[in-house]
């Protein structure tokens, strides 16, 4: 809090100046955990980031690895510390079972496009395992398409050192988040590493997904793989 009250004082609270103030603060947050993580690629400055969804985990090694403005679930905003954190940074929050939502995030979406910080959702909807990459939601792709703006894959992975499987680091499913939250903090090393590839511009939303999809799964497991169909 005193980070971000420092900030005010030199300026304006602008989207950028908040991004960057959730990159540092995630970087303090992963050196007092010690968390290592890694970046390959470029990220890029502006436009739209798309990335794989392990575990709340993602949100300090993405912000950590670039200054980005987030959309997460609704939920997350009544969490204690990390509701907190994600208003700070200027998360968008989206309720995932309504239509008006993701309309009015769409819209938000679109105005931030011009703005020197990018935009990173999560297509897939929802964390996974990690043993398989869900089909990629088109939905929030769309601001980017109108607006012929410049999409980014990433993906994020997630390495044990004593050769234990990422997923025991997943959160996914109906698993509590205090009690994971407690197991991740009680891991005896691992170590993240997250990868950019090069920003494109896309005709369509559904190839937009189909494309980004097909990237990050051959990044993630390191073999090229034919594009599936969108949905949403």
């Amino acid at each position: 809090m005193a980070a971000l009250g420092l900030m005010r004082l030199r300026g304006p609270l602008t989207l950028e100046r908040r991004g960057q103030w959730a990159m540092w603060g995630s970087r303090l947050i992963l050196a007092a955990l010690g968390i290592h993580y890694t970046v390959e690629g470029e990220p890029p400055a502006r436009g739209v980031v798309v990335a794989n969804h392990l575990s709340y985990l993602d949100i300090l090694i993405l912000s950590a690895a670039m200054p980005c403005c987030f959309v997460a679930k609704a939920e997350i905003d009544k969490w204690p510390v990390f509701g907190w954190i994600s208003r700070c940074s200027g998360t968008l929050f989206l309720d995932r079972a309504s239509l008006a939502s993701a309309q009015k995030v769409s819209e938000m979406i679109a105005e931030r496009l011009s703005l020197p910080v990018p935009v990173l959702f999560f297509p897939e909807g929802t964390s996974s395992d990690g043993t398989s990459l869900l089909r990629f939601h088109s939905r929030l792709f769309e601001p980017a398409i109108q607006a012929e703006a410049p999409v980014t894959a990433a993906s994020v992975r997630y390495i044990l050192h004593d050769g234990t499987p990422e997923r025991e680091l997943c959160w996914y499913g109906d698993d509590p988040f205090l009690p994971h939250l407690w197991k991740a903090l009680g891991v005896a090393g691992f170590s993240a590493e997250v990868r950019f590839g090069e920003p494109q511009v896309y005709p369509h939303r559904r190839v937009a997904a189909n494309s980004t999809h097909a990237e990050i799964r051959a990044m993630r497991f390191g073999v090229a793989v034919l594009e599936e169909p969108a949905i949403g």
